[in-house]
């Protein structure tokens, strides 16, 4: 068994810690631009009867 999962984290949580600690071990200067690949935005449209009623960016 995976020992992500043995520690009671599905993949992504998982994925999501080891990425957040490879950046903090970079140097200073790669670490800035890996930061900024980080970033990540979605938009969320709620749909009634065919039409956009909400939109939320997270």
């Amino acid at each position: 068994m995976a020992a992500w999962r043995q520690a009671g984290l599905n993949y992504i949580n998982y994925s999501n810690i080891a990425a957040k600690l490879l950046r903090r071990a970079l140097k200073p200067d790669l670490r800035v631009e890996a930061e900024k690949r980080a970033e990540a935005h979605i938009r969320i449209t709620k749909w009634v009867d065919g039409k956009p009623i909400k939109e939320s960016v997270y």
